[in-house]
């Protein structure tokens, strides 16, 4: 069975875009997954096809009317996970798209304006707030297609080779080491002597500290992460041997 994206918007012709080319684009011509974008203001019922309306008391912008969110959920709501692309969403994560391309597929929700009425989070509990970053988008498309790639590329088959995609950043809760190729020498800057001695653990051991530090400097939350999940198992085993009265 196929990864199958239902993607509730009202800009269906935004889909597929990036999406339809490279990896994304021949997987999705071989049947490795499946699109097909929604568009939310079918499910208006007013003669003009409102999606929105003000937000209750008081304030600027517009909100996503709960009747027309719940109807167009409702259309597509089946054993998949149900994201809705919000700022005030949680992160989300490499493991959490792990977890989706395992799965069937996915249906996301693509917000604008002000964004949702809360209670079609109360109304469908499955719902997943989820945000891309901490920076705010005219729309939830972009996020969207952010993230359909993110799950599509980890699709068996994708991918031209099964490892491309575990020694990346996050994968081992670190950023990836920094990579080269030829020219060996550019602009008199060389490549590290160490990747270029064929000593494989040498440069495994290079790559791991490069990572490791990388991630120390670049991402202090990573690198804490990192270093907590590292240090439990040790100190587990340790108060397994010294036993309940040391």
């Amino acid at each position: 069975m196929s990864f199958a994206a239902t993607v509730l918007t009202l800009y269906p012709e935004m889909f597929p875009g990036p999406l339809g080319y490279s990896l994304a684009g021949k997987a999705l011509e071989r049947g490795d997954w499946s699109l097909e974008a929604v568009q939310i203001r079918d499910f208006a019922t007013d003669k003009h096809r409102n999606v929105d309306d003000t937000p209750a008391g008081g304030g600027a912008g517009m909100v996503l009317k709960a009747d027309v969110l719940g109807a167009a959920i409702a259309s597509v709501a089946d054993q998949r996970p149900i994201l809705a692309m919000t700022p005030r969403g949680t992160p989300i994560a490499q493991a959490r798209v792990r977890d989706v391309a395992a799965g069937p597929g996915a249906v996301i929700l693509c917000g604008r304006f002000e964004g949702y009425d809360e209670r079609i989070f109360e109304a469908f509990p499955q719902v997943e707030q989820v945000s891309l970053s901490d920076v705010v988008l005219s729309g939830g498309e972009p996020a969207a297609i952010a993230i359909l790639d993110a799950c599509i590329r980890l699709l068996p088959g994708v991918m031209g080779a099964a490892s491309s995609g575990i020694e990346e950043s996050f994968e081992q809760g670190l950023l990836e080491y920094p990579q080269y190729t030829r020219p060996q020498t550019w602009e008199g800057r060389t490549i590290p002597e160490v990747l270029r001695s064929g000593d494989h653990a040498k440069i495994a051991a290079w790559r791991k500290a490069r990572s490791e530090d990388d991630t120390r400097l670049r991402r202090p939350d990573l690198w804490e992460r990192y270093s907590d999940a590292r240090d439990r198992p040790a100190s587990g085993a340790r108060q397994t041997n010294e036993g309940p009265g040391s």
